[in-house]
């Protein structure tokens, strides 16, 4: 017995390598460049004088240098620069003997000049379909050089740049490259549920930092579905005060919808808003029953109600005043209308909609969607609105467009997109691509293995596919674990949407995803590993000022304050006062001791205060604090 013990423990040690199962890359980029040539020979990041220089007369300043100071932020924290900033010049002088002995230095690296070929307005102007994300990158010993002919160009080579930089023993390095870079596809997207679930904005806008981090250029907001109606309407607030979970704490008022729309805009972002219609609106029915279709039993009114009543005139008007509002507050080109997974049993039970049927020669359900649609579309023309739709208004007949978006879920699959480009239409492909569905492992690997293009169809209809997106549906995922399931999975995605079609070796990919994956944990994103066991070694330092506008708190309960962290417990500096609308990069805070400040309470002396629900602002202590009612004020 003892023998067998040896063996299996042999065999064990055998199988079972110690370390990370995949070891990270260092340096390298994520989604894959198009063309990148890089040397072994490195440049040294100086950090005390490093600056990005952009070009004087540009008419956007202010654009890009908000964009300057939170790359240089995510640069600088890749390490604990900000002790090194404070050495003096004899105690550098080691590391620079260092750096010099070594053949593969060239040299030392104190600013990236950015070159922005085309003209840019100082308004806040918006990212839309089809705009030029290309952008080369040069470091070498003639200059280091990003250049683009669009602010979205400049935007996806400062991340490229922020990814090139790695660290190297106390140092930031970065190896001579070329890069010269492009997107498969204009439209890279995530759709977001944020009706299944309520999704706090700090939540939102942590997943528009990974998307940017990722090149993801669309944000799908899923905004409402049957569970709840959680956008908070001007023209009928009686939606969400009926149809939230919650009136007051899960909604999403404007100034909610405008600080989502400015933060993805500052990172070239699209903000498309979905209402889904005519089904998954029972939400809409429980301040507004009369917009929905009564359900029939034994030829009677059970008490059901179903998807909205394509039948009547009222319920055209309502959505009329509903969409001319939603065009007002998201001013992206294009609205989702919805449409995909209509439950006909109410329409086919009622006798009014069977009449109606009859006396417009409609003779079947799918039709009857289709008569919906057709109507939604002239309604949104009148709007000068643009819309996308679901596969599911393609195959029932509705005249599109061919300029029109159609969104392909499971419904068709890739034989969908290949009818409806061949009859002129552009598609969007998200059929392989539901994050919901989980696998064990790495199961990062079947979004990976995912080809957009592979359709029987000729080259000019594949050249109407626009791109595709990984779809968030929050059935089972709330504030608490959407991050991890969403990252770095859909890095997967967004690879396939930026990369070209020959990069698709599982094996290779892995060490770069180990990487990234380590990147976005840094950067305060809490992703799941990707390959198995290993380690991100994260050192606690983050940058407070991480993102624009500065981290905020989310007050909805009585939370004790002190000194705060983040969900992965890092340590914020704050400085003046903090909005408490809002949450970047911090943590939740219900049911959690949130705390305000440099230490531990033990550490600083603070002194815990509670905070009431509906205070918007409250005070950042540095140097101990006073116990208050309502705020904590800098002592």
């Amino acid at each position: 017995m003892f023998k067998l013990f040896i063996v299996l423990g042999s065999i064990l040690a055998c199988c079972y390598a110690v370390g990370p199962l995949v070891t990270a890359s260092k340096g390298e980029v994520w989604p894959k460049p198009q063309q990148q040539e890089t040397s072994e020979n490195y440049f040294v990041i100086l950090s005390r004088t490093f600056s990005f220089k952009g070009p004087d007369d540009i008419g956007c300043p202010d654009f890009l240098d908000d964009a300057f100071t939170r790359y240089w932020t995510i640069i600088a924290t890749s390490s604990s620069l900000e002790q090194r900033r404070q050495l003096s010049e004899v105690e550098r002088q080691p590391q620079q003997k260092f750096w010099e002995a070594d053949d593969n230095f060239v040299g030392y690296m104190d600013s990236l000049n950015v070159e922005l070929i085309g003209e840019c307005a100082n308004e806040a102007v918006l990212p839309d379909l089809g705009d030029n994300e290309n952008y080369t990158l040069t470091i070498s010993s003639e200059g280091s050089t990003l250049s683009a002919a669009t602010i979205w160009g400049v935007l996806r080579g400062l991340e490229t740049f922020s990814q090139l930089v790695y660290v190297e023993g106390e140092s930031l390095v970065v190896n001579a490259t070329i890069i010269t870079d492009f997107p498969k596809f204009p439209h890279r997207g995530i759709l977001l549920d944020t009706s299944r679930h309520f999704q706090p904005v700090y939540i939102i806008l942590q997943n528009l930092d990974a998307m940017a981090y990722n090149k993801f250029n669309v944000l799908h907001w899923h905004l409402t579905d049957d569970h709840s109606f959680p956008y908070k309407s001007r023209t009928y607030p009686e939606l969400s005060e009926k149809g939230a979970y919650h009136p007051v704490s899960k909604v999403y008022e404007q100034s909610d919808v405008s600080k989502v729309i400015e933060y993805a805009r500052v990172r070239g972002i699209r903000v498309i808003p979905e209402f889904d219609t005519p089904g998954h609106t029972s939400s809409w029915g429980v301040s507004h029953p009369e917009l929905l279709t009564p359900c029939y039993s034994d030829d009677q009114p059970n008490g059901q109600l179903g998807a909205l009543d394509p039948t009547k005139n009222s319920t055209y008007a309502f959505l009329t005043n509903l969409f001319k509002e939603v065009v007002d507050v998201f001013p992206d080109s294009y609205i989702h209308i919805g449409g995909d997974t209509v439950d006909f049993s109410c329409w086919k039970s009622n006798p009014d909609v069977n009449a109606f049927m009859s006396d417009n020669d409609i003779s079947s359900y799918e039709q009857l969607d289709a008569y919906f649609f057709q109507n939604m579309l002239s309604l949104l023309d009148t709007l000068n609105s643009k819309y996308i739709v679901e596969s599911e208004a393609f195959l029932y007949g509705v005249t599109l467009p061919n300029n029109t978006p159609v969104l392909v879920r499971k419904v068709g699959g890739l034989d969908a997109l290949a009818a409806l480009t061949k009859a002129g239409k552009s598609g969007i492909y998200s059929a392989c691509w539901y994050l919901d569905d989980l696998s064990s492992g790495g199961d990062w690997e079947k979004f990976y293995n995912c080809e957009v293009l592979d359709f029987s169809g000729t080259d000019e209809q594949k050249k109407r596919v626009l791109g595709g997106e990984a779809l968030m549906w929050s059935e089972f995922v709330n504030e608490y674990n959407i991050m991890p399931r969403v990252w770095p999975r859909a890095s997967a995605v967004a690879e396939k949407l930026w990369s070209a079609q020959e990069v698709n070796d599982i094996e290779a990919t892995k060490p770069r995803l180990e990487e990234h994956t380590c990147r976005m944990i840094h950067r305060g994103i809490a992703a799941q590993p990707p390959n198995g066991p290993g380690n991100s070694l994260v050192k606690h330092s983050v940058p407070n000022k991480m993102s624009n506008p500065p981290l905020h708190l989310l007050l909805l309960l009585l939370v004790p304050l002190a000194s705060c962290t983040d969900a992965n417990y890092y340590w914020r500096e704050y400085t003046g006062k903090i909005p408490a609308d809002a949450v970047v990069g911090g943590a939740d805070i219900n049911g959690e001791n949130i705390y305000i400040g440099q230490a531990y309470v033990k550490n600083s002396g603070l002194i815990p205060a509670q905070i009431n629900a509906g205070v918007k602002e409250v005070y950042a202590p540095l140097k101990g604090a006073q116990k208050v009612d309502r705020h904590i004020k800098v002592s």
